[in-house]
């Protein structure tokens, strides 16, 4: 593909800037929040996230972090080394954090199911404090927010959906009693980190093992607004066979703050495509940075063919994080150790 003339850029709304809560983001692409099996404070994950900052990215989302561990002052540490890292190379940063399915070291679930007790109200009622505290610990470590994970079936996720919840206390029942978790959790993130933060939320709009559907993600995604949200993050943001990033937009047109798309975003066209039919704000590309961390600078360029490109084989990405070690690619062997020619 030949590059584009000087001066010209060929996908102008995929790499404009944009601006929320006073955060300048250098463009529209972002790192989506992936496991990697490498520890978010050590040497090997500081030079991945690192390099996919310098491959041109605007904003990185580091990867799903128990809300437990930002308690360790030492994890402080490392996360104030990698929030500096990410900055130095111009992206913005996130970190998603996650509430595991237990409290005070005893497995729960969301109704005592899959041989778990379900939580009781007064540990699900600490929910949102422990988010609060987690995000405090981000934002003093240097990152620019965080973003909640309430997708893919995890643990608060399955708060939402009436299949996987049937509580009768007031974290359950209701639409609004099913989503009461995940918006106090917003408004105490908002409380305990004040205005210039971004606060962010991953959500799966539909799932229809879980019981719930588009209609009712639509007031879900109002309500948490409301709470303080500065960013949703949609995913996937495409129902199979739909419009691409059709879920996206519907949530973006019932709302006023800016979404993420997720899913399909490989594909710069499909992309810039999304971006103009408004059916999002920022697109995530995930497979595609393990393969090529350097995928939105090629891009830009118009260097398109130089991109190593995503087989979607999953050998090494979700094959590594099955066997419990960290993630590379086969199309490219040097992904996940970059910190070998850093040393």
């Amino acid at each position: 593909m030949d590059s584009p003339p000087a001066g010209e850029v060929r996908y102008p709304r995929l790499f404009s800037p944009l601006e929320i809560k006073g955060l300048p983001l250098g463009n529209r692409v972002l790192m989506p929040p992936m496991a990697s099996n490498m520890g978010v404070t050590s040497d090997q994950a500081l030079a991945y996230y690192r390099e996919r900052a310098r491959g041109g990215v605007g904003t990185v989302i580091v990867e799903g972090t128990r809300v437990d561990l930002f308690t360790a002052p030492e994890f402080a540490r490392g996360l104030a080394r990698l929030a500096g890292a990410l900055r130095a190379e111009g992206a913005a940063s996130a970190i998603q954090l996650v509430q595991p399915p237990e409290f005070d070291g005893h497995a729960v679930s969301v109704s005592g199911k899959d041989d778990r007790r379900a939580a009781a109200t007064e540990e699900v009622a600490r929910i949102p404090a422990n988010f609060a505290r987690a995000a405090r610990v981000a934002q003093e470590a240097g990152f620019d927010g965080v973003e909640i994970h309430g997708a893919h079936g995890f643990f608060l996720n399955q708060f939402f959906g009436p299949a996987r919840n049937t509580r009768a206390d007031r974290y359950g029942g209701s639409l609004e009693a099913r989503g009461r978790v995940g918006v106090e959790s917003v408004r105490a993130v908002r409380a305990a980190t004040g205005l210039n933060f971004l606060v962010m939320y991953r959500h799966t709009p539909v799932d229809e093992e879980a019981g719930y559907e588009l209609a009712d993600s639509l007031p879900f995604a109002r309500a948490l607004e409301a709470a303080g949200l500065d960013v949703l993050d949609v995913s996937p943001s495409a129902a199979p066979g739909g419009e691409h990033a059709g879920l996206a937009g519907a949530l973006r047109r019932a709302v006023g703050v800016p979404i993420i798309a997720v899913g399909g975003m490989g594909d710069p066209a499909a992309a810039e495509a999304a971006l103009r039919a408004g059916r999002a704000d920022l697109v995530a590309i995930g497979r595609g940075l393990i393969a090529d961390a350097h995928w939105a600078v090629k891009v830009r360029a118009g260097r398109e063919a130089e991109i190593i490109e995503c087989r979607e084989c999953d050998e090494k990405c979700y094959g590594n994080l099955r066997q419990g070690i960290p993630i590379s690619c086969v199309q490219n062997p040097d992904s996940g150790f970059e910190y070998l020619s850093s040393r």
